[in-house]
């Protein structure tokens, strides 16, 4: 909790109006647990308000250290050579997260230069995963993308963001 409170007195730009305790008296223990997941794999966690809804989100500067995984179980498994041992969806639920949406994405983007040299799955509508595809997102030149892959894809510089709500 040092890390995350300090990183939200750095970045007040990331949750105007929202005062430590506000965030302090929401962690309970799954979330204490999620959030000790996100620090330890480097995600770099901190505060998001987004549309009046508080978010505990990564905002390491690149995509976390929970990379070459692909992007769900049945893309792990639809796999027929070198299949990870695991996926981006599986690892956050595990852990009691979620990967962003693409919205929450953008919005991140907008208060921090996120994974220039790296990308990161985000939460893929189900449409789009019963075609065998998933989104990830980056930043190049100066702009962020969101772009479109095979779900079973993976690389050593794709990770994933996750998040977790707090209430």
């Amino acid at each position: 909790m040092d890390a995350l409170k300090a990183r939200f007195e750095n970045h007040p730009e990331r949750h105007p109006g929202i005062t430590w305790e506000d965030v302090a008296r929401r962690l309970d223990d799954a979330r204490l647990r999620a959030l000790a997941y996100l620090e330890q794999t480097g995600g770099e966690p901190d505060v998001l308000l987004y549309r009046g809804r508080l978010y505990v989100a990564d905002f390491s500067p690149e995509s976390p250290g929970r990379r070459s995984v692909c992007y769900d179980r049945a893309a792990r498994l639809a796999r027929k050579r070198n299949p990870p041992a695991t996926s981006a969806c599986e690892l956050a639920e595990s852990n009691g997260l979620e990967l962003v949406d693409e919205k929450i994405y953008l919005a991140m983007q907008e208060l921090a230069a996120l994974d220039a040299k790296t990308s990161s799955w985000i939460k893929t509508l189900e449409d789009m995963r019963e075609q065998g595809g998933a989104l990830f997102g980056s930043r190049r030149y100066g702009r962020t993308f969101i772009y479109c892959n095979s779900a079973d894809s993976n690389y050593a510089a794709r990770g994933f963001r996750a998040c977790f709500a707090l209430g």
